[in-house]
């Protein structure tokens, strides 16, 4: 059996560790899953209440042309329904992205510490990732990875992909930065450009843009949203793509037909409706997120600032180590060694009660392992 060097050598995207598998391999009752930057408030009222109404109905197909919600997020984002697409969670959009785009061995650009969908959907699809180091703080380096798309036009790069913010740091590209980068490549007719803006909504940061009020400007231009994290529907895999009409067009043939179920379809209609549901989500994770950075300091642990609703941190320590001695406490973190990050560990804002749990199990934890001594 003869398979592609290039799926043999694929690393597989890790999810996080479940809280049953947790229960079960450490004999735990109460586990805490912080892991997978998800909404402790769960989905919106309002989605669970339409998907009850729905359920019914399914012995029948879904809406393959995905009417109602390209209809409701027209209204609530801007964009003409021509301009819009529904996938089967931003994964899916990731991964035909690639393959319009990519012919075999040809390229896709992006940072170091990305998220990793990019490099599995690049091997998968046969095309090569090439990624430019951050700069400090953990940032993406936007002039470095245009400067590195001039530099290297043998890579034959078809695609670039900017995690705005960006999961696992929650760093952030300026205004500035976005502009800069955009008046370099954008209007081109040999790249894409797609920024992924999975945490959009959680931003605090002043001078952050999102992509999508320059599509106007810029014809190679794609905007990558998703209902996992404010909206709280991780669980029914849905994800929005703002794109011109002949990305649109293109997509909607490679995709199949029923790509999107029935109750995904219905739940995002009622969450992105569900505005209170929307500022309550946004405010447990600000005030979250603030409660780490105080707690982190207290301990003397480094961390980023972040624009999502999770934080990376530095325990100083093998970070393996840290993982499961936090496991054994029934707190799921999420271990960051596959982005290249030894030491450190990002966290999930949970509720109230999960994130004190996760804060006194890790000043327990920094007492039994002995920081790294630097050289």
């Amino acid at each position: 059996m003869k398979i592609s060097p290039e799926i043999l050598n694929l690393v597989p995207y890790k999810p996080g560790k479940p809280i049953s598998e947790t229960q079960r391999e450490y004999g735990l009752k109460t586990v805490y899953k912080l892991a997978s930057n998800e909404n402790p408030l769960g989905p919106s009222p309002k989605a669970l209440e339409a998907v009850r109404h729905a359920l019914e109905h399914q012995n029948l197909y879904p809406d393959p042309s995905h009417y109602e919600l390209l209809n409701v997020i027209s209204k609530e984002w801007g964009f003409p329904t021509n301009q819009l697409a529904i996938g089967n969670g931003s994964d899916e959009l990731i991964d035909l992205l690639t393959r319009i785009f990519c012919e075999p061995k040809e390229g896709v650009l992006s940072s170091v510490a990305a998220f990793n969908a990019y490099e599995v959907s690049a091997a998968a699809n046969r095309a090569i990732i090439h990624k430019v180091p951050l700069e400090s703080g953990f940032r993406f380096d936007m002039k470095g990875i245009a400067d590195y798309f001039f530099a290297h036009p043998e890579k034959n790069i078809r695609l670039i992909f900017i995690s705005n913010p960006n999961n696992p740091t929650g760093s952030y590209a300026t205004k500035q930065e976005v502009e800069d980068f955009l008046a370099r490549l954008g209007n081109r007719d040999d790249v894409m450009i797609v920024f992924d803006e999975a945490y959009n909504e959680f931003v605090r940061a002043q001078d952050y843009v999102s992509a999508q009020p320059y599509m106007k400007r810029y014809n190679n231009l794609i905007v990558l949203r998703t209902f996992s994290k404010i909206y709280g529907l991780a669980g029914f895999r849905i994800g929005a793509m703002i794109a011109p009409v002949e990305v649109i067009e293109v997509y909607n043939r490679v995709r199949k037909p029923f790509n999107v179920n029935d109750l995904a379809q219905v739940a995002a209609v009622a969450a992105l409706q569900d505005k209170e549901f929307i500022e309550r989500s946004r405010q447990i994770c600000w005030k979250g997120l603030d409660y780490f950075y105080k707690k982190l300091e207290d301990l003397g642990l480094p961390y980023i600032l972040s624009q999502g609703n999770f934080v990376m941190f530095d325990t100083l320590r093998d970070a393996a180590q840290v993982n499961v001695a936090m496991l054994r406490r029934g707190i799921i973190l999420r271990p960051l060694l596959n982005y290249g990050f030894k030491t450190h560990l990002r966290i999930s804002v949970g509720q109230e009660h999960e994130n004190e749990a996760a804060m006194n199990a890790l000043a327990e934890v920094l007492k039994e392992i002995a920081p790294i001594k630097s050289v």
